[in-house]
């Protein structure tokens, strides 16, 4: 029996607390400079606090671009949202589809070899992109997929890790399931689609969510095979606000920072039951 203590409640409440307000406060303190003009922001020593007049066209002006008071172009955000959305959608579910299918095929079926298969895939963990990066740039460039949406999604949809972990849930899963499943007729991938895929739905959500944020944030790849301003994700739009002028709009850059932050925020929000129960649900 855990015995309660009032002492001991009250101090890890005001960690917790402490906790969201440190990690809040940046989040905050952005917020605030996008609703405040580049004058106020840069006369203001220190910053306002409070909320400013200027969010609506502060964030219009981030997310539809135009030009500022100040005589500066800012690109459209939405465009470049836009690709972040769709690279990370089929970065997400690339590698999920790819590595259930690769962690099914190491699992149920025997073929010669199939354990140094599954360890030349895990072995490519110790491998880091920078090691790998030049090497992928000549592919995907002798391929003609630079400026393309295959060329910032393709190179990335292969996981070592993700395949490893349905590899474990995989070998856990019962053998009398497959055995019924057998007596029943069913084929490969009739037992795959009606028995395996049910089972790792939580499993399958907890990695949409990681991946979708690996997908979302992803910079120095997309700084690489995209020369095109029309394919450049949100993350590297960022930047271009920081260093493409020499007077930096910061409440844009913050609206824009903002506005970069809504699609991942919302995917964990809406995703979270589901996230938190394929990290910890261990019934099958």
């Amino acid at each position: 029996m855990i015995e309660k203590r009032p002492g001991l409640t009250v101090l890890s409440h005001l960690v917790l607390i402490l906790g969201v307000m440190i990690v809040a406060f940046p989040l905050y303190l952005t917020f605030v400079a996008s609703t405040q003009s580049a004058t106020e922001i840069a006369q203001s020593v220190p910053m306002s606090m409070w909320p400013g007049s200027h969010a609506l066209e502060t964030y219009k002006t981030a997310l539809f671009g135009g030009e500022t008071s100040a005589g500066s172009r800012i690109p459209a955000a939405a465009p470049m949202m836009w690709v972040s959305l769709v690279s990370a959608l089929v970065i997400a579910i690339g590698k999920i589809a790819i590595s259930l299918l690769s962690a099914f095929a190491i699992v149920y079926f025997r073929f010669p070899l199939r354990n140094l298969v599954f360890w030349m895939i895990f072995v490519t963990l110790m491998l880091p992109v920078e090691v790998r990066i030049g090497p992928t740039y000549e592919v995907v460039s002798n391929l003609g997929m630079l400026n393309s949406y295959a060329g910032l999604t393709v190179p990335l949809i292969a996981s070592a890790t993700a395949t490893f972990l349905f590899r474990q849930f995989f070998l856990t899963v019962p053998d009398e399931l497959v055995e019924a499943a057998r007596m029943d007729g069913a084929g490969p991938m009739r037992f795959f689609i009606d028995i395996l895929l049910p089972l790792t739905r939580t499993s399958i959500a907890a990695l949409f969510v990681i991946q979708f944020i690996y997908g979302w944030n992803q910079y120095l790849w997309p700084l690489l095979v995209t020369t095109n301003e029309d394919m450049y994700p949100v993350v590297m739009g960022i930047k271009r606000l920081i260093a493409g002028e020499a007077y930096t709009e910061w409440n844009v850059v913050m609206a824009t920072a903002i506005l970069a932050m809504l699609p991942p925020a919302l995917v964990v929000i809406l995703m979270q039951k589901w996230f938190v129960k394929g990290l910890v649900d261990t019934e099958k």
